[in-house]
């Protein structure tokens, strides 16, 4: 964890992988916190990098970004955007600087579904061949339908069990939790999904849930976790060992 690190173990280091976490400040239903997406995303990056660390590879977790592209909740208070563009010149700064001191592999994980990094990596991998860069969203690597009854994709009963489980006492009691109804859309193109634009929240939802969190628990929540985190070490651990040169089977 490069923020709880010093300047004396850095320099005698040579890290292999470097971790960005990415999140946003906003609402969460009523009951969890405007942090939710940075509390997920730094937990689990800091669990995953530790497996990872024990594992023999050599992983840097660096801050957490806690703004993310929120153009569709702007109506909603304390909602704080940060445009694609401004994060694809965040980003680019952030590679300047490791490719500086000779990093040579950033993973950006993911904890926002307003987030998405691909096109930006695409062009930055262009500009910077000598990093590896990749993304992984927390919430593609596993669902979690083995240990949620309901999953949704905000607010729902993943996210409400895995803020019981990491700051339970930010989160309102359960009678002042929202239920998470939201309003597909009229055009049946939107509703298959092989049309897409983005959601405007406050006319999407109820009380921006997305799904239905009333069956979360700090025990699911600590169960999701240890899987998300197993997963996401595994692949800082090959990550960190593998040649850039030789990624693809033969």
């Amino acid at each position: 964890m490069i923020a709880e690190t010093n300047w004396k173990q850095v320099k005698a280091m040579a890290y292999e992988v470097a971790v960005l976490p990415w999140g946003a400040t906003e609402a969460h239903n009523w009951h969890l916190p405007y942090a939710t997406d940075n509390i997920q995303v730094t937990a689990i990056a800091e669990e995953a990098g530790r497996l990872a660390w024990e594992a023999g590879a050599k992983v840097a977790v660096l801050p957490t970004i806690p703004f993310g592209v929120q153009t569709g909740q702007l109506d909603i208070p304390f909602c704080i955007n940060m445009n694609p563009s401004t994060q694809m010149a965040v980003l680019e700064d952030v590679i300047d600087s490791l490719v500086g001191v000779g990093v040579p592999k950033l993973v950006v994980l993911n904890g926002h579904g307003g987030n998405d990094f691909k096109q930006m990596l695409r062009e930055l991998q262009g500009r910077h061949p000598e990093i590896f860069l990749s993304a992984v969203s927390w919430f593609q690597v596993e669902r979690g339908e083995a240990i949620f009854d309901v999953v949704g994709d905000h607010a729902d009963e993943r996210e409400t069990s895995l803020i019981l489980h990491l700051t339970p006492e930010w989160v309102l009691p359960k009678e002042e939790w929202g239920s998470g109804t939201d309003h597909g859309w009229a055009i049946p193109a939107m509703r298959e999904k092989w049309a897409w634009a983005q959601r405007a929240w406050t006319q999407a939802t109820e009380d921006t849930g997305s799904g239905d969190p009333r069956q979360a628990t700090a025990e699911k929540g600590a169960r999701y976790f240890e899987v998300l985190a197993g997963k996401i070490g595994g692949y800082f651990r090959d990550l960190a060992a593998a040649d850039p040169q030789a990624l693809y089977l033969k």
